[in-house]
């Protein structure tokens, strides 16, 4: 029994140490949000760069991709002469990485075969809490301006016509961690009029904006909810006409896809990739050709630039609860 007491002392001494230890640990390493394997001294909401220069990646090729919201194929084609821009100003080649979900880009990131990516604006928080990602840029307007609307769109001559006539339908969206493919819309639709999803309308997940806008037209869905700027895009393409749909509803301005680098990159290697994105020349590239809406990189804080997509983020995982 003596020595059951001695252990058990033992113990309870142990778990001290290791409380002790955890909160000096915490006060050491302050995280926020952040997945546990990173710090944020300096309080921006961002990974630290490693202190130990063994945990540093200086890859041999770059790995680049852009946000899986449309094919592929096609945007490895648009980025061609930014990544060879990207190659010049970094001294190493540059490879695409086609990906076809937001969790495969967040994972690929998180695993370090993921270097530079574009993240669509809804992913961004999750890439910068799971997968060390540091925003840099977003496409921008020489005034600018920038940003997309989420829409809740339905076939033309649809009879539904307001949010309300929402209620009991089905309504298609990209993936829980869109932000105008999911999280706000489904917030707003719980605001305005109380509605949760599967209780006050039927869901359905596309996985992808062009899915749900080409779902529309073709009547695979009743509505969606979707980002204007992939919309506009596919107009342009000819692949639908504006004149196939009716705007059940229009949302505020949200900042659009965020450009960046993994956060424990080599740091000369870090800068050049930033300069790159802030330094590129739009004019004649297909870049330019793609989003005719905009004309150049511009720097953003994540801190402030995404303050509004965290707030619906946390509205939309209260829905869930």
């Amino acid at each position: 029994m003596k020595h059951l007491q001695t252990l058990l002392r033992s113990l309870a001494v142990l778990g001290l140490i290791g409380a002790l230890s955890g909160a000096l640990a915490q006060q050491d390493c302050p995280r926020g949000e952040l997945d546990e394997r990173y710090c944020d001294r300096d309080g921006d909401m961002l990974a630290d760069r490693p202190e130990d220069a063994s945990q540093l990646l200086d890859p041999s090729t770059l790995i680049f991709t852009y946000a899986p919201t449309e094919d592929p194929a096609v945007y490895q084609d648009v980025f061609g002469e930014f990544m060879d821009y990207l190659s010049e100003l970094t001294g190493k080649p540059v490879q695409y990485f086609p990906v076809r979900s937001y969790a495969a880009q967040i994972e690929a990131m998180r695993a370090g075969r993921l270097h530079v990516a574009g993240f669509a604006a809804g992913a961004v928080q999750e890439g910068v809490n799971t997968a060390g990602f540091h925003p840099m840029a977003m496409m921008m307007g020489d005034d600018g301006s920038f940003g997309y609307e989420m829409e809740i769109i339905v076939p033309a001559g649809s009879d539904i016509q307001t949010l309300e006539d929402l209620e009991g339908r089905q309504v298609a969206f990209v993936s829980q961690t869109s932000n105008s493919g999911y999280r706000a819309p489904s917030a707003l639709l719980y605001a305005e009029l109380g509605l949760l999803p599967d209780e006050g309308y039927q869901t359905a997940f596309s996985g992808g904006h062009d899915n749900s806008i080409l779902g529309v037209v073709n009547g695979d869905y009743e509505a969606a909810a979707i980002a204007s700027s992939v919309l506009r895009r596919m107009v342009a393409r000819d692949l639908l006409s504006l004149d196939d749909l009716d705007f059940v509803y229009v949302s505020q301005t949200f900042p659009s896809t965020a450009y960046g680098a993994v956060y424990n990159l080599e740091p000369e290697l870090f800068e050049a990739i930033r300069e790159a994105f802030l330094t590129f020349d739009w004019e004649g590239t297909a870049l330019d050709a793609e989003f005719a809406d905009v004309n150049t990189f511009g720097a953003i804080d994540y801190q402030t630039d995404w303050e509004v997509l965290r707030t619906i983020a946390a509205a939309s995982a209260e829905l869930g609860d």
